[in-house]
């Protein structure tokens, strides 16, 4: 009830499983170097809130694409975002992104390699064509040859405040945050264009294909072209028995 009501500021139920998650790791150590005589938590088990993750649809991310914003600092953070929808990389990691980042994929094109600030886990991303056009956007761009990075840099702060600004002036209704960017990545990008949830796993940078399930969900457009391609087969196959 403390994390919940009070301290530093009311907490989620999700937020205190967490923190209680952690707390449980140092009492079990304690325990077991016996430095107690009992585990307070031995039949205690985290219960956690399914929460729906928010994305932009493909026509909402269309529409932010080709806005045209007369405000540089508007302009920049919405080239941030589209390029986070298209890579999946998080805002603390496209902050740290230099030209040492850029390679020359298997294929020849051109991939994003880095390790995630978070998890330490490395991540390879070729780069889709839109994604691409923002980085040539910024290559010889004088915030970029000031900073040494290959996107503009802004604190987060002022990054999901102007969100707020853009979502209002492309008459986007949902609350834009920048890790929105990810969640539209994983199931606007990917999967709901049939790209395998492992694969999109491995872009994300999760170590547990259970993460990836939290962030992607199959939009009802997938459902509909999966099973409509499923009746066809079933109709040529019937089809093939009638002759």
């Amino acid at each position: 009830m403390f994390l919940v009501n009070y301290y530093p500021k009311a907490m989620s139920h999700n937020t205190v499983m967490k923190h209680l998650q952690r707390l449980r790791k140092i009492v079990n150590l304690a325990y077991q170097l016996e430095w107690m005589d009992k585990d307070p938590f031995l039949r205690w088990k985290p219960t956690f809130e399914q929460k729906q993750r928010e994305f932009l649809s493909q026509n909402e991310l269309n529409n932010l694409e080709s806005y045209h914003f007369p405000i540089d600092r508007l302009d920049r953070v919405r080239d941030l975002f589209v390029f986070s929808c298209y890579t999946g990389i998080s805002y603390s990691d496209i902050m740290g992104l230099t030209k040492t980042n850029l390679i020359i994929g298997i294929e020849g094109n051109s991939w994003i390699a880095t390790k995630r600030l978070k998890t330490k886990t490395s991540v390879r991303v070729p780069l889709l064509d839109p994604a691409k056009k923002i980085l040539d956007k910024y290559e010889e761009h004088p915030v970029t040859e000031h900073s040494g990075t290959l996107l503009p840099k802004i604190t987060n702060e002022k990054t999901n405040l102007y969100l707020k600004e853009i979502a209002d002036a492309v008459g986007i209704k949902k609350n834009l945050t920048f890790h929105m960017a990810r969640h539209t990545f994983a199931t606007t990008v990917t999967l709901s264009n049939g790209v395998p949830i492992e694969t999109v796993s491995k872009l994300l940078g999760h170590t547990k294909l259970a993460t990836t399930q939290i962030y992607a969900r199959v939009l009802d457009k997938k459902i509909s072209e999966d099973m409509q391609e499923l009746r066809s087969k079933l109709e040529f196959s019937n089809t093939q028995k009638v002759r």
